[in-house]
Order: structure tokens, then sequence, then C-alpha cells
């Protein structure tokens, strides 16, 4: 290489460095070693795969053949379809794996890691966004499996949020030179993710508060209209596929039918145990998948106070604040609060949170975007009790607070060494058994097949479409097919064999159907999987 372009190359990557103060640069390495600690995950298909999973998969699989352009994950009329899009380009080129499926998504947690490292050093302190990733870097597998499987929506509304809370940051301090394009950019995030996961909607709408005190009067132009542009066109393909659905198909009747309460209601004390003391320490990655422990209950009773006292706090920064530059931190701060507290109330107010907050937590995981202001008042009290600015109560108050963010960031520490050295055993068994399955229904010769809603799509997925499964439930009746043209390839096929969990109620009602000639039906046991291959036409719902 010539001097003078090696020059050139060590002059560039010397202001590079120079950018990174240390705060930045051990945050890089925090967020490199999150990163890298999922990508090993996923390499190795962790945590383990599911239908579900396969459904976006398959979806990812058909718009890269180009014969689907799926606006709604299938089945469903309110989950949209990015992750699949974003994946589709390296299923074109690798063909279906469950690595290649979840690359997007752990691109979208790098991505996550950065911005929010950007809006906490703009809200907060540069220290602080440092401990922000390093707590976001852990990850128990109820954390993990949010942020890297393909199940839609979280992962790319969390980048859509900050990047509009950034974008209201620069407009108040007048960092922004092209505003109104920029405005344009947050009404197309905003109606992105709304079209990607409804979950998001209380961030959204405190995030256009946010705006609308950002630019007050310049909304009534310009600014204003290229906001509804870029919403409709974001929001666009949920538009339209609303229009052109049967009755009673379209996004909010189905979301009416879902959240439909059956039954009397939980009583509050049990909604709000589920959603303060499971929910919360779950979603922040203080528990392991299967609970919480009394010790890890702690952070879901401090949470509802750190949100109070923190809103306390935002109000008193506003008010000394003594122009709109400063004041914006302290609104992006009652934001992220606001957005907290009424999905955290949502939650509780539904019978979720009561029914099952182990299976539901994954509700909760926007929470973590909340995570900088929700703990600033600890870093506050904790920092000036350590700077000595504060008499005796401070000092005490700032010992309680740097004891709650040690004790926060060593559980979170300890579950995540748990989950990546022990915790993630059975889903690898489980996952070459998904493997062993797939290869022994191929080895049979069969191309289709019945089995339960848990192990078609996955299986689908699992031979690239060579096999073809349709869903029975538990008596062989049509289940949850998801893409009615699996099954009605399954209709047409004159001897379809059956894929079913051993001795549950399908295959006992398999082999009463049978008789005495289930054992001569039965091809091979794999994995937990019988598959069987009955001598003519088995189809008990005709």
């Amino acid at each position: 290489m010539p001097r003078a372009a090696t020059t050139g190359f060590a002059r560039q990557r010397g202001r590079w460095w120079s950018r990174l103060d240390r705060p930045a640069f051990v945050a890089l390495l925090f967020g490199v070693a999150g990163v890298g600690y999922r990508l090993v995950l996923v390499l190795d298909t962790v945590p383990v795969s599911n239908s579900d999973e396969a459904t976006f998969g398959l979806a990812a699989l058909h718009i890269a053949q180009g014969r689907e352009h799926p606006v709604f994950l299938y089945g469903q009329r309110y989950m949209g379809m990015l992750q699949s899009y974003l994946a589709a380009p390296l299923i074109a080129v690798t063909g279906p794996s469950w690595p290649v499926l979840r690359l997007p998504v752990l691109a979208l947690y790098a991505l996550f890691l950065w911005l929010i490292h950007r809006l906490t050093r703009r809200i907060g302190s540069p220290w602080f966004a440092t401990a922000i990733v390093g707590l976001l870097a852990l990850g128990s597998e109820r954390v993990v499996r949010d942020q890297v499987t393909t199940v839609g929506g979280r992962p790319e509304v969390k980048v859509a949020v900050l990047v509009m809370l950034l974008i209201v940051v620069g407009l108040a301090r007048g960092t922004v030179r092209r505003r109104r394009l920029a405005v344009g950019a947050f009404g197309l995030l905003a109606g992105v993710a709304l079209w990607s996961d409804w979950l998001i909607v209380p961030y959204l709408a405190v995030a256009g508060l946010a705006l609308i005190w950002a630019l007050r009067r310049e909304l009534l132009g310009w600014a204003g209209l290229l906001l509804l542009a870029g919403f409709a066109v974001g929001v666009g393909p949920m538009i339209w596929d609303n229009l052109v659905a049967p009755l009673g198909q379209d996004s909010l009747s189905v979301l009416r039918t879902i959240s439909g309460e059956t039954g009397p209601a939980p009583p509050w004390p049990q909604r709000l145990g589920g959603g303060l003391l499971e929910g919360v320490p779950l979603a922040a990655g203080l528990c392991p998948i299967d609970g919480c422990a009394g010790w890890q209950e702690w952070f879901g009773l401090l949470y509802p106070a750190l949100l109070v006292v923190a809103a306390v706090l935002a109000v008193l920064g506003y008010r000394r604040a003594a122009d709109r530059s400063d004041r914006v931190a302290p609104v992006v701060h009652l934001a992220l609060l606001a957005g907290a507290a009424l999905t955290l109330l949502a939650y509780v107010r539904s019978s979720l949170a009561a029914a099952d907050p182990l299976g539901n937590a994954r509700y909760l995981a926007v929470l973590q975007l909340s995570l900088p202001a929700v703990l600033w008042p600890l870093w506050v009290v904790a920092v000036a009790a350590w700077r000595g600015t504060v008499g005796a109560a401070g000092r005490l108050a700032g010992a309680v607070a740097a004891a709650a963010l040690v004790a926060l960031a060593a559980t979170s520490l300890v579950v995540t060494v748990l989950f990546a050295t022990s915790g993630a055993a059975p889903g690898r068994t489980e996952e070459r058994q998904a493997r062993e399955l797939a290869a022994a229904v191929r080895t049979a010769g069969l191309r289709e097949v019945y089995g339960e809603y848990w192990t078609c799509n996955r299986l689908i997925f699992n031979t690239a479409e060579a096999v073809v499964c349709g869903v029975l439930d538990g008596s062989l009746h049509p289940g949850q097919n998801r893409y009615p043209a699996y099954w009605w390839r399954l209709a047409r096929a004159q001897r379809p064999g059956y894929v079913l969990a051993a001795d549950g109620p399908a295959d006992r009602r398999l082999r009463e159907l049978l008789g005495g000639r289930a054992d001569t039906a039965l091809l091979a046991e794999v994995g937990g999987f019988r598959v069987y291959h009955p001598p003519e036409p088995l189809r008990p719902w005709r």
C-alpha cells in the first residue's frame, strides 16, 4: 500500500477512535459482547425454534420465491411481516435455516443497543449510557428469545421508537438540518411500527406528544403534511389489507376477539402479582424462564416506585431548565415513563397477567425502552453520594441506590450465565431431535403428513417444504392451519402419513382408529414423536 494511502487510513482511523471517549469505548465493548453472545446462540438455534417462528420463516421463503407478499402473519391479521421481508433475501441465497432466519433480528438488536446508547447519552450522562448498554448486553432466556427469534414485532418497533425520540431531541436542540424530512421520517417509522406490532401503541402515543411539544406551530405547515404522509406510507399495507379483509377479519375485530375476556375476571391482587412480581422481573432478565424465586421479585415491587420518583425528577428538571434545548431531556424521560406505565397498566388490566404470567411476560418486552428513564433516579442519587455533594441522608440514599443497581446487574449476570451454561442444553436437545424427526420423515418417503400445531410448520421449515403438514387437534379434526395451501394439498394426497407426539391425545386417538394395524403402520419413533403411514387414507373428520 502506498505511504500516502497508509497515512490517510491511519489519520481516518485516529479520527474515528478519537470520537470514542472512555465511556463510549466501554459501551462498545459491552455491545460487542452482547451481540457476540447472541450470535453464538443464534448459530446453535438457541432458544429453541417452534411452529410460530417457522411460519415467519415459511413466509420469508415464499417472499424470496415471489409466491406470496403477505401483509400479516398467515392466519393472523394483526402481526406485521417485516421480519420475514428482512430475512427473505438471505433465504433466497442460502435456503431456509434457523440461523439465517434469525440474523436480521440479531442485527436489529445490535441497532437497538447503539440507538439506546445514543439516546441515553443525550438525555442522561455518558457513563450512565454505558451502564444501560451493559445491562442490555446481558440476557436470560426470556429476554434473548424476544431479541433473536423471528416471532414478529418487538425488535423492530423498539428500534423505530428510539429513532423517533432521537429525532425529537435533534429537533428541539436544533441539530437536525432538514427538519421537515425528519418529521416525515418520524411519521414513516410510526406507521411501520403500528403495522408491525400493536403493543407499541403506548410508546407511539407519547412519542407523538413529545414531537408536538418540540415543534408546536411547525406542524401546522409542511412538516405536519409530511408527518401524515409518512405515517400513511408506513401503515399503508395494514390499511389496504383491512380494506379488503372479509367481514369480521379486520385487525380491530381480530384483536377484540383474541383479547376478549371469558369467564370471571381474576381479582386485581392476582393480576398485579402476575404483572409486577413475575412479568416485570422476567422482562428485565432477572429470572429464568420457569419463573421467579422470591428473592428475584424485588425489582417488580420497586418498579412502580421508580416510575413515580423518576417522573417527579423529570418534572423538576423541566421546571429548572432555561430553554427548550435543556427541557427536551426531561420531556423524553416523561415520554418513556408514560410509555412504560401505560404498557404495564394495559397488561395488568387483562387476565393474561394472572392466567399465565410466565408465558405472557413477552408482552412486556418493550419495557426495555424505558430502562434509561426508570433507572435514572438511582444513578443520580448514587453518583451524588459518591461525589460527596450531599449530606448524611443523601449518602445513605446513595448507598441504597448503588446497592439496587449492583443487585440488578449481579442478578442479570447470574441468570445469564446459568442460561448460557446449563439452561440452553434442553433446547439444544429438542432442536437436534426436531432435525432427526424431519430426516426420519423424509427417509420414510413421506411428502404429505398430518400433525399437531407445534409440529407441522416447524417440520415443513426443517425440510424446506419437501414435506407438507396439515394441522389436526387432539381428536384428529382440522386444527389451526395458518397457510391453507398446505391443508388443501393434504386433502388431495392419496395416502398421507401422521407425525404425532407419542402417547398424546392425537396419538391415542389414531391408534384407537387403527386398532390392530397401529403397530404395522408405525414407521419410526424419534425424539418423543411417532411417524405413521396407514395402509389406506385415514381422515376421521370426513
